[in-house]
């Protein structure tokens, strides 16, 4: 896993569904922001993606490069290559993320009331068949439970036990979001012009630009 301040790997990605097929390491020089969501995520919709578009418009005439990377941890029926396509071809939107913007009034004829101008990829999503589900369980529990040794002996044997549980009945998994051990969707990755992974945030509303200052 690539670590903020050291170099960022490139996304393994099965398709670029707009825009030119690239990678990070064929983009050095100019810093890249990389805007990660689900298509079955309402939050994207409402916030992270709207954060992103506001930041490509106040640097609309700096080196830096705005990507899309949709991913899927849930809900794989929904979130899935041909929704996606959906999504950049029409702006239509399906799921819970259908019933939110509509509900909010974001939506004309279940089509999103803005474009995504910039390029978007599709993460590669496999199979998932860990070859030993107790070390995945230890991997899954040090990424999203770091405090997890200090929580008393019967609140670890319940999260170990949920953890196992829902990834024995995980059937997929996508590469660029396990390999950058990213907790959720919307998540930013932003990597300077060096190549350097300068941050990973999951959600929205930290201070992206003026995170997005410090690399211009």
């Amino acid at each position: 896993m690539p670590q903020v301040d050291s170099p960022a790997i490139d996304l393994d990605i099965e398709e670029w569904v707009s825009g030119p097929s690239t990678n990070i390491s064929h983009e050095l020089g100019k810093p890249i922001l990389i805007k990660i969501f689900q298509v079955n995520c309402p939050g994207c919709f409402t916030h992270g993606i709207p954060e992103v578009l506001d930041i490509r418009s106040k640097f609309s005439g700096s080196p830096l490069l705005t990507w899309g990377l949709a991913t899927a941890f849930e809900d794989f029926h929904l979130n899935n290559l041909e929704n996606l396509k959906l999504l950049i071809d029409a702006g239509e939107v399906v799921g819970e993320t259908l019933e939110v913007l509509s509900a909010r009034g974001m939506l004309n004829n279940n089509c999103l009331d803005y474009s995504i101008p910039f390029p978007v990829a599709w993460d590669r999503v496999v199979s998932y068949q860990p070859p030993d589900y107790l070390t995945a369980v230890k991997q899954f529990i040090e990424k999203d439970f770091p405090q997890y040794d200090s929580f008393p002996v019967k609140n670890q044997k319940l999260i170990t036990d949920q953890v196992l549980a829902y990834l024995k009945q995980k059937k997929f998994e996508a590469k660029t979001f396990e390999s950058y051990q990213l907790k959720g969707t919307p998540s930013v990755l932003l990597v300077d012009k060096n190549g350097i992974l300068r941050g990973k945030w999951f959600g929205s509303g930290y201070g992206l630009e003026k995170e997005v200052e410090k690399l211009l």
